[in-house]
C-alpha cells in the first residue's frame, strides 16, 4: 500500500477497476482493503497520464470522477456502506463528487438495519467537513422524520401494516435517534459551521413546510445543540418564533373556512414539542436540559401582563386565546411533563420555579404558581426529597404580596400532608409573621394558619367528603395521625386558633380574612366548631346591644377608627355577621344531625348554649333592624356621603355596613323561615331598609361623579342562596308555598334586586374565577349554581316578554332585560371557565331531556334549541312597533346569539340554518339603530366566514351602500337595487361602510398570508415538488378568485359619494393595501417565470384586466372627488372669513389641518398604483404577455397643473395681498387656491 503511489497510471486504473467490480459484485468482506482503494484513487487523481477508458482516453482526475460516478450508481452491499463512507473521507473530492457520494450514502439508510445507522451517520458527518453539510443534515432529519411518521401510522392502524415490512420496536428507534443526536452534537462541537448550517436549513424548511422543518427529531436535535453551545440564543429565538407563528397560523385557520379548505392539514408545533418530551423518556438525557431551558424561556417571554390580583390572569380560557398566552402555557406543559419523566432534573425544575415566584413578586407569577401546584400534585411524595427548597421559600413569605402567598400555600398544600418537617417549618414562619409590623406579613400568617386548620383534621371530625372544597390535598391519602396522636393534633389546632384570636384586634383587612376563612375551617374540621363559634360569639358581643327596645341593635361607632383627619373601618361587622350566619347554618344542618347518643352531655349543652345565643341574637337584630329608621343610624337623605370629608367617609362606611347586615339577615331569615309568611314579611322589611339606603347612595353617586362613589357595593348574599332565592321567586309552584312567596313576589323592587345580585355574582365569577361567600372557590359548586340560575333566568325571560313588563315599570331596568344580561354573562362565563362542561351545562337547561346519558349529549343540537328561543325573541323585537322597540334588548339578544353560535359545529345542518336565518334577518329588517346594525352585521360576518369566504356577501353590501349614498358623479343615477334592508340612509355611512371595509381587510390579510405561503412553496426544490406544484396551483386559484371579487367590491365603493371623514380615510388606506397585495402577487409570478418556463395563467390576465378596467381609473376619479370635497370645505371657510371681515385664522387652520390629515393617504395610494404598474411591466417582459394593454395610463392627476386656473388664482391672490398682510408661503397658497377653484368649475359643468 505504501508503494501504490509509485505504480504507473495504467496499473492504478486496473486496480481501481478491480475494486469497483468487487464492490459492485458484493464480495467485499471487510473494510481493510478499502484503505488501499482510497490510496489508489488519490494517486489516480494526481496522475498526469492519459488512461484508457472505454474507447477513449481520460486524464487521472477525470478517470477518478468516472469511477466514483460508476461506484455511486451501482448497488452496494449494506455490510460495506460504513466502510465505504469512511473511505471517501480520505479521498480528495470535488463538490460535485462529494454530492454524489453523500446522496448515495443517504439512499442506503433505508437498506440498513436500524442499529447500523448511528455509526454510518457519524462517518457521514465527518465526511461533511469537506462540504455538502446541508444535504447531509437534510437527509438525516428527513430519514428519521419518515420513520417517526411510519411508527405513528402503525400505532394508529396496526391492522393495515404489511406483514412483509417488518418494523422496528419503538424503544429501539428512540435509542437509535438518541445516539444519532449525540453524534451530531459531538461533531457540531468540533465544527461550528455545521451548527449554523443546521439552523439555516431548519429556518428555510420551516418557511416552506413547517411539518417537515420542525419534527420531533429536529426539535430534539436543536435542544441538544442549545445546551452547551454559543448557538443557544439563536436556537431559542428560532423555536419561540416558530411556536408563536404556529399558534397564530392555527388561530387564523380556525376563523376561516376558505383557508381551512386550502390547508386541510394543520401543523401544530406545540404537539411536536410535547412529543419530544415524551420521546426523551428513552434515555435522551442530552435533551432534558434544553427542554427545561426552553420551558422557562417560553414562560418568561410570554408571561401574563395583567397584575396578579385575581384568577383572571391564570384562567385556562384566557391562555387559549392569544398566541403569546398559548406559548406560555406550552412552556408550563413542557416543564411539567419533563418533571414527570426525568427524575434527575426534578430538583432543578422545582428550585427554578420557586426562585421565580420569589424574585418576580412584583410581576405576575400566577403561571409559575399553577406550574408548582401541578408539580406538587403529580408527585408529592417524591418532593419530600426536595423539601429543604420549599422550607427556604417559606422564610420569604412575609415579603411576598398576599395573593402570591395564598397561591403558593395552596400549591404546596399536598406536600404539607406528607412532610411533617415542611409543616413545622411553615408554622414557625407563620408564628413570627403574625407579630410582624407589616400588614401583608400578618395577612400571610392568617392565610397560612387557615390553610393548616382546613387540612389537618382533629380525629373525630366529619369526613371532608361532606364539603366540596376543591383542594389538591384530596390527591394525597396520607394520615397525619400516624405521627401525631389525637390529643397532640387537637392541641396543635387549638394553638393555631389561639394565635388567630389575637388577630381579631388587628386591622379590618386581617379580620376580614378570618371571617371569610372560618366557615371553610369549620366545614373541614368540625371538631373545632365549639372553639370557633365561641370566638365569634365573644367578638359579636362587643358590638351587640342586648336591650330589646334599643335602636339600632348594633354599635356602629365601635366599627370605625379615626387617625388624625382620616376615618378607617376597624371592624367589618357585616362580614362578622355573615360568617356567624353561615357557620350557624352549617352547624345546625350537619353537626347536630350527626351527633349520636354517645356524645358527652357537657359538649351538647355547650353547643346548644352558643347556638341558642346566636339564634336569639339574630332574631333580636332582625326585629330591631326592621323597626329602625335611617335616622337611628345617623343616615338619611340630608347626610353627607362625599368621600372628601371625614363625615362623608364615616357615613359611607355606616351605609355599607347597614346594607350588608340587612342582606345577611335576609339570607338567614329566608333559610330558617321554611316558607313562613311572617318570616318572608321580615325579609321584605329588611329589604326595605336596604333599598332605602341603596337609593340614597345611588342618588348621591349621581351627583358626585367620582369613580369610588359610582362603585356598587358587593352583595353579601352567597351564590348558593341566590340560586335558591331565584328558583323560589320564579319557579316554585308548590301550593303550600304560594301564600308566603306572594309576599316577596308582590315587590317588583325585590324581584329586580334578586336578579341584579345574580348578575353581580356571575360578573364576579367571570372576572375573577370565584365569588364571595361559602363555596365561592369551589368550581363544582359554582357550576351547579350557574346551571340553576340559568334555568330560572331563561324561563323568566322567555315567559314574560319585556314589552309586557315595560307598562308596569317605573324606573331602572326591567327584570326581563336584567335576566337577558345575566344570561349573556353566564353564556360567556361558561365558555371561558367551564368549556369542558358545556355539554352538561346545555343538558341542565333542557328540562325536557333530563335523563339522557352524558355521553349522548349533542352540543350542536342542544345549543341550536337554545338559539331558537332567542331567535324568536329577536324577531319579535324587530317586528314590534317603533315605540315598543328596545335597542338595548335587541343588542343583547344579538350578542347572546353570537355567543351561542360558537357552540355550533360549522359542518352541521343547524349551523347552516342559523347562517340562512341571519342573512334573512339582515335582508328583511331596516334597522336604524347603529349599535344593533353593527352587532347584526358583525354576527353575519363571523358566522359566514366559518361557512365560506364572505367576498360575495361583501360585494352585495357594497352595491347597497353605493345605491344608498349615490354616485360621485351627480349626473349618474345608481340602480336602486337593495339586497340588505339593514343598509339604509342612517346606517350606510359610516357604520356599514366601515364594517365592510373591516371585513375586506380581514380577507386581504388572508390573501397576503397565502401569497407568503406561495412564495415559500415556490422556492421548494425537494422531491415532493410535484405535490407542492399542485398545492401552489390551488393556492394561486384561491388568491386570484378572492382578489377578483374584492376588486368588484372596491369598484362599487370608489364610485360611492362617501361623506368625508373615517369612511374616505379607511377606503383610501384599504386601496393602498390592496395594490400592495396585487404587487406581491405579481412579484410571485415574476419569480415563478425566472425559476421555470411556465406561462402565466389565464385567470391572472383576467385579474389584471379587471384591475385596469374596474379599479384604477375609478381610483383616480375618487381621488379627485375627495379633493373636491375638501376644496369646497376650504372655500366655505374662506367665504365665511371674508363676510366676517375679521381675522379668523384659527378656523382656517383647523380646516386646513383636517384636510391635510384626510388627504394624507392619497400620495401613498398613487405610489402603490404606480408600483403595481411597474411590476406589471416587468412581468410582461418575463412572460412575453402584454399585460399593460389592460392598463390605461391616467391623466386625471394633471388637474393639479391647470395653467389657466392657476393664472387666474394668482391674479386673485395678488389682489388680496394688496389688501391683507402678505402670506408666508405663496407657492403653497397658490396651489391650495388651484385646488379650491378647479372643482367648482367641474361642478358647474355637471349642473
Amino acid at each position: 500500500m505504501l508503494e501504490a503511489r509509485q505504480l504507473p497510471g495504467h496499473a492504478l486504473a486496473e486496480l481501481a477497476n478491480l475494486f469497483v467490480d468487487v464492490i459492485k459484485g458484493g464480495s467485499l468482506t471487510n473494510g481493510k482493503s478499502l484503505e488501499l482503494f482510497s490510496t489508489v484513487l488519490t494517486a489516480l487523481a494526481s496522475s498526469k497520464e492519459n488512461l484508457a477508458y472505454g474507447k477513449g482516453e481520460l486524464n487521472g482526475e477525470e478517470f477518478k470522477k468516472q469511477l466514483i460516478n460508476t461506484l455511486c450508481s451501482s448497488k452496494w452491499d449494506p455490510r460495506c456502506v460504513i466502510h465505504l463512507a469512511n473511505m471517501f473521507r480520505d479521498i480528495p473530492l470535488s463538490g460535485e463528487e462529494l454530492q454524489f457520494v453523500v446522496e448515495k450514502v443517504l439512499r442506503m439508510f433505508s437498506k440498513l438495519d436500524l442499529q447500523e445507522i448511528p455509526p454510518l451517520v457519524y462517518q457521514l458527518l465527518l465526511l461533511s467537513a469537506k462540504g455538502s453539510k446541508k444535504t447531509v443534515l437534510e437527509g438525516i432529519i428527513s430519514f428519521f422524520n419518515q420513520l417517526d411518521k411510519r411508527q405513528k401510522e402503525e400505532q394508529r392502524v396496526p391492522q393495515s401494516v404489511d406483514l412483509e415490512v417488518a418494523t422496528m420496536p419503538l424503544d429501539q428507534l428512540r435509542h437509535v435517534e438518541g445516539t444519532v443526536i449525540l453524534h451530531i452534537v459531538s461533531v457540531i462541537n468540533l465544527d461550528q459551521d455545521l451548527g449554523e448550517e443546521l439552523i439555516r436549513h431548519l429556518k428555510a424548511e420551516q418557511q416552506k413546510d413547517p411539518g417537515r422543518g420542525l419534527c420531533p427529531f429536529s426539535v430534539a436535535l436543536l435542544l441538544s445543540v442549545a445546551v452547551k453551545h454559543r448557538l443557544q440564543e439563536q436556537i431559542f429565538d428560532f423555536l419561540k418564533t416558530s411556536i408563536t407563528r404556529s399558534c397564530k397560523d392555527l388561530q387564523f385557520l380556525r376563523a376561516s373556512k376558505f383557508l381551512q379548505d386550502l390547508f386541510p392539514q394543520q401543523h401544530d408545533i406545540t404537539a411536536v414539542i410535547l412529543e419530544v418530551v415524551k420521546n426523551s423518556a428513552f434515555g435522551w438525557d442530552h435533551v432534558t436540559q434544553g427542554l427545561v431551558d426552553l420551558g422557562f424561556s417560553l414562560m418568561e417571554s410570554y408571561e401574563p401582563k395583567k397584575p396578579f390580583g385575581g384568577k383572571a390572569a391564570d384562567n385556562s380560557y384566557g391562555l387559549s386565546k392569544m398566541p403569546a398566552q398559548q406559548a406560555c402555557r406550552l412552556g408550563a406543559s413542557i416543564l411539567l411533563e419533563t418533571f414527570k419523566v426525568h427524575e434527575p432534573i426534578r430538583s432543578d425544575i422545582l428550585e427554578q420555579v420557586l426562585n421565580r415566584i420569589l424574585t418576580k413578586a412584583a410581576s405576575p407569577v400566577s403561571h409559575f404558581i399553577d406550574l408548582l401546584s401541578n408539580i406538587v400534585v403529580s408527585a408529592p411524595l417524591v418532593l419530600q426529597t426536595s423539601s429543604s427548597k420549599v422550607t427556604e421559600t417559606f422564610d420569604n413569605l412575609s415579603f411576598l404580596p398576599i395573593d402570591t402567598v395564598q397561591g403558593l400555600l395552596r400549591a404546596v398544600q399536598p406536600l404539607l400532608k406528607v412532610s411533617m418537617s415542611v409543616r413545622d417549618s411553615l408554622i414557625l414562619v407563620l408564628q413570627k409573621a403574625i407579630f410582624s409590623r407589616q400588614l401583608d406579613a400578618r395577612k400571610a400568617a392568617v392565610a397560612g394558619f387557615l390553610l393548616l386548620l382546613r387540612n389537618f383534621k382533629v380525629l373525630g371530625s366529619l369526613s371532608s367528603s361532606q364539603s366540596s372544597q376543591a383542594i389538591g390535598a384530596t390527591q394525597v391519602q396520607a394520615d397525619v395521625h400516624a405521627c401525631y396522636n389525637s390529643a397532640a393534633n387537637e392541641a396543635f389546632c387549638l394553638e393555631i386558633l389561639g394565635s388567630l384570636r389575637r388577630c381579631l384586634s388587628q386591622q379590618a383587612d386581617v379580620r376580614l380574612m378570618l371571617y371569610e376563612g372560618f366557615y371553610d375551617v369549620l366545614r373541614r374540621n368540625s371538631q373545632l366548631a365549639s372553639s370557633i363559634m365561641e370566638t365569634l360569639l365573644s367578638q359579636i358581643k362587643q358590638y351587640y346591644l342586648p336591650q330589646p327596645d334599643l335602636l339600632p341593635p348594633l354599635k356602629l361607632e365601635g366599627c370605625i377608627m379615626a387617625q388624625g383627619d382620616q376615618i378607617f373601618l376597624q371592624e367589618p361587622l357585616a362580614h362578622l355577621l355573615c360568617c356567624i350566619q353561615h357557620c350557624l347554618a352549617w352547624y345546625k344542618s350537619t353537626v347536630r344531625l350527626c351527633q349520636g347518643a354517645e356524645d358527652e352531655e357537657e359538649e351538647e349543652e355547650e353547643g346548644v348554649g352558643f347556638e341558642q345565643n346566636f339564634e336569639e341574637m339574630l332574631e333580636s337584630v332582625t326585629r330591631r333592624m326592621i323597626k329602625s329608621e335611617l335616622e337611628d343610624f345617623e343616615l338619611d337623605k340630608s347626610a353627607d356621603f362625599s368621600l372628601s370629608s371625614g363625615v362623608g367617609v364615616k357615613n359611607n362606611i355606616y351605609a355599607i355596613q347597614v346594607m350588608g347586615i340587612c342582606e345577611v339577615l335576609i339570607e338567614y331569615n329566608f333559610n330558617i323561615g321554611n316558607f313562613s309568611k311572617n318570616k318572608f314579611e321580615d325579609v321584605l322589611g329588611l329589604f326595605t331598609c336596604y333599598n332605602k339606603l341603596s337609593e340614597i347612595l345611588r342618588e348621591k353617586a349621581g351627583k358626585n361623579k367620582s369613580a369610588l362613589s359610582n362603585k356598587t357595593a358587593r352583595s353579601f348574599l352567597s351564590m348558593g342562596f341566590v340560586s335558591t332565592l331565584l328558583t323560589a321567586l320564579f319557579r316554585d309552584n308548590a301550593q303550600s308555598h304560594e301564600e308566603s312567596l306572594a309576599v316577596l313576589r308582590s315587590s317588583t323592587e325585590f324581584l329586580r334586586y334578586a336578579v341584579s345580585v345574580a348578575l353581580q355574582k356571575v360578573q364576579q365569577l367571570e372576572e375573577t374565577g370565584q365569588t364571595d361567600g361559602p363555596d365561592g372557590q369551589n368550581p363544582e359548586k359554582m357550576f351547579q349554581n350557574l346551571c340553576k340560575i340559568t334555568q330560572v333566568l331563561l324561563w323568566r325571560y322567555t315567559s314574560i316578554p319585556t314589552v309586557v313588563e315595560e307598562s308596569g315599570k317605573k324606573k331602572g331596568k326591567s327584570i326581563s332585560l336584567l335576566c337577558l344580561e345575566g344570561l349573556l354573562r353566564i353564556f360567556n362565563t361558561v365558555q371561558q371557565l367551564y368549556s369542558a362542561r358545556i355539554p352538561q351545562f346545555l343538558q341542565a337547561l333542557d328540562i325536557t331531556d333530563g335523563d339522557a346519558e352524558e355521553t349522548d349529549i349533542n352540543v350542536t343540537e342542544k345549543a341550536a334549541f337554545q338559539i331558537r328561543q332567542f331567535q324568536r325573541s329577536l324577531v319579535n323585537q324587530l317586528s314590534s312597533a317603533e315605540d315598543d322597540f328596545n335597542a338595548k334588548e335587541t343588542q343583547s339578544l344579538i350578542t347572546v346569539l353570537s355567543t351561542l353560535s360558537k357552540l355550533l359545529d360549522p359542518a352541521s345542518q343547524q349551523f347552516l340554518q342559523f347562517l340562512t336565518w341571519t342573512v334573512k334577518v339582515c335582508k328583511e329588517n331596516a334597522l336604524e339603530d347603529i349599535s344593533c346594525c353593527k352587532g347584526l352585521l358583525s354576527l353575519l360576518f363571523s358566522v359566514h366566514a366559518l361557512y365560506k369566504s364572505p367576498v360575495g356577501l361583501l360585494r352585495e353590501l357594497a352595491q347597497d351602500i353605493h345605491a344608498c349614498l349615490g354616485d360621485i358623479d351627480q349626473d349618474i343615477e345608481v340602480e336602486g337595487r337593495c339586497h340588505f334592508a339593514v343598509v339604509n340612509a342612517k346606517t350606510a355611512a359610516p357604520t356599514v361602510c366601515l364594517l365592510v371595509l373591516g371585513q375586506v381587510d380581514k380577507v386581504l390579510e388572508e390573501v397576503d398570508w397565502l401569497i407568503k405561503k406561495l412564495t415559500s412553496l415556490g422556492s421548494d426544490t425537494s422531491e415532493d415538488s410535484s405535490q407542492a406544484s399542485n398545492q401552489t396551483q390551488a393556492l394561486e386559484k384561491g388568491v386570484i378568485l378572492q382578489l377578483g371579487t374584492l376588486l368588484t367590491v372596491y369598484h362599487e365603493l370608489v364610485q360611492t359619494a362617501l361623506p368625508s371623514g373615517s369612511c374616505v380615510d379607511t377606503l383610501l388606506r384599504s386601496l393602498s393595501k390592496t395594490y400592495g397585495i396585487l404587487t406581491s402577487l405579481i412579484k410571485h409570478y415574476i419569480q415563478a417565470c425566472r425559476s421555470s418556463s411556465n406561462t402565466i395563467p389565464g385567470r391572472l390576465e383576467k385579474l389584471v384586466k379587471l384591475s385596469g378596467s374596474h379599479l384604477t381609473p375609478q381610483c383616480y376619479s375618487f381621488i379627485t372627488y375627495v379633493q373636491n370635497i375638501h376644496s369646497e370645505s376650504l372655500s366655505f371657510v374662506e367665504e365665511k372669513k371674508k363676510k366676517k371681515k375679521d381675522d379668523d385664522a384659527a378656523a382656517v387652520s383647523t380646516v386646513m389641518a383636517k384636510v391635510l390629515r384626510e388627504t394624507k393617504p392619497i400620495p401613498n395610494l398613487i405610489f402603490a398604483i404606480e408600483q403595481y404598474e411597474k411590476f406589471l411591466i416587468h412581468l410582461s417582459k418575463k412572460s412575453k404577455v402584454n399585460l399593460m394593454q389592460y392598463m390605461k395610463l391616467s391623466t386625471s392627476r394633471d388637474f393639479r397643473i391647470n395653467a389657466s386656473v392657476l393664472d387666474s388664482a394668482l391674479q386673485e391672490r395678488s389682489l388680496e395681498d394688496a389688501e391683507n398682510e402678505p402670506h408666508n408661503d405663496q407657492s403653497s397658497t397658490a396651489e391650495q387656491t388651484d385646488e379650491n377653484q378647479e372643482p367648482k368649475k367641474k361642478r358647474q359643468r355637471k349642473k
